[in-house]
């Protein structure tokens, strides 16, 4: 049985999670050693990272708890918690080093790589460090050609827009030209049906003094009765 359970839940609880982040720490670095890639290795060293700041976390929060408990705590329970919390502090800082001792490797490494520290490899590393150069210059170059092929585009682009705008707004006008046309041959058509309608009527029925003569049309001429006189 756990001893933290008999002194708290949560203790025992944090005490779990942390010696899981050990096991799992120890199992990393056994791990670590058999990897010969340097990107592999720079991966898992920082996934252990990790591992390392959580665990540090729940041991600065065992801590916590662990004090919050001192009042009702027997002075024996205190001093083994407090012994047991140096103890996690002391495992961690070993996983700590053994880290910083890995890290270095990693970078000695990249510095021999570049720089030319191992024997029988400085002309690789020049050539490396040439063909870094140029793929760095041709890069460079097709990026500026990206951006002034971009640049036109988006000069075409704009050139595009304006005279879609431009377009847009002559459809609108010649649609308010079109409409106030129709409104106008709208408006003769019945001007002209009213006077022919009046003609009409006019013609039918000359005596009608309802309808007013249309201006610069004269009345029909009144029927003459001839007269007979009687022989």
């Amino acid at each position: 049985m756990d001893p933290f359970s008999a002194v708290s839940e949560e203790l025992a609880e944090i005490h779990g999670e942390i010696s899981d982040i050990f096991r799992a720490l120890s199992n990393g670095f056994q791990k670590l050693e058999k990897v010969k890639d340097s990107n592999r290795q720079s991966r898992q060293l920082e996934e252990l990272t990790e591992k390392m700041r959580e665990c540090k976390r729940l041991i600065k929060e065992f801590d916590r708890k662990a004090k919050d408990l001192e009042s009702r705590n027997d002075p024996d329970t205190n001093k083994m918690l407090n012994e047991k919390k140096q103890s996690m502090i002391k495992e961690l800082n070993s996983y700590v080093a053994l880290k910083k001792q890995y890290a270095s490797n990693l970078e000695n490494k990249r510095i021999d790589l570049f720089d030319g520290g191992t024997e029988g490899y400085g002309e690789d590393n020049v050539l490396l460090a040439s063909n870094t150069v140029n793929v760095g210059t041709e890069t460079a170059a097709a990026l500026k050609a990206q951006t002034e092929q971009m640049s036109w585009v988006v000069n075409v682009l704009d050139s595009i827009h304006f005279s879609i705008k431009k377009a847009s707004q002559l459809v609108k006008e010649l649609g308010r030209q079109v409409a106030t046309d129709k409104c106008i041959m709208a408006l003769l058509f019945l001007i002209v049906v009213r006077v022919i309608a009046i003609i009409i009527v006019k013609l039918v029925n000359p005596n009608n003094k309802d309808i007013k003569d249309i201006p610069g049309l004269a009345p029909p001429a009144m029927t003459r009765k001839l007269l007979w006189s009687a022989s």
